[in-house]
């Protein structure tokens, strides 16, 4: 169980340093311009990056934990 608690709160990490990561680069991209577009790719790189890098994972991780409940009932 211990190591199941340490892999969702590495998940929940990663997730802050890609939204950290995102953040800068749209701080970046907005500097002393008016440029919609290159933050907006930024934006959704950023989204399906957490989805496919935190959430899917996690998501798998519950899932697991709930066929394993099931098996043991």
């Amino acid at each position: 169980m211990e190591k199941k608690k340490s892999s969702v709160g590495a998940l929940i990490i990663a997730s802050a340093i890609i939204w950290g990561i995102v953040i800068i680069g749209c701080s970046l991209a907005l500097k002393g311009t008016e440029c919609y577009d290159e933050i907006s790719n930024i934006l959704f790189l950023g989204v399906i990056a957490h989805f496919l890098l935190i959430w899917t994972p996690m998501g798998l991780l519950t899932r697991n934990k709930k066929n394993k409940q099931v098996n043991n009932t």
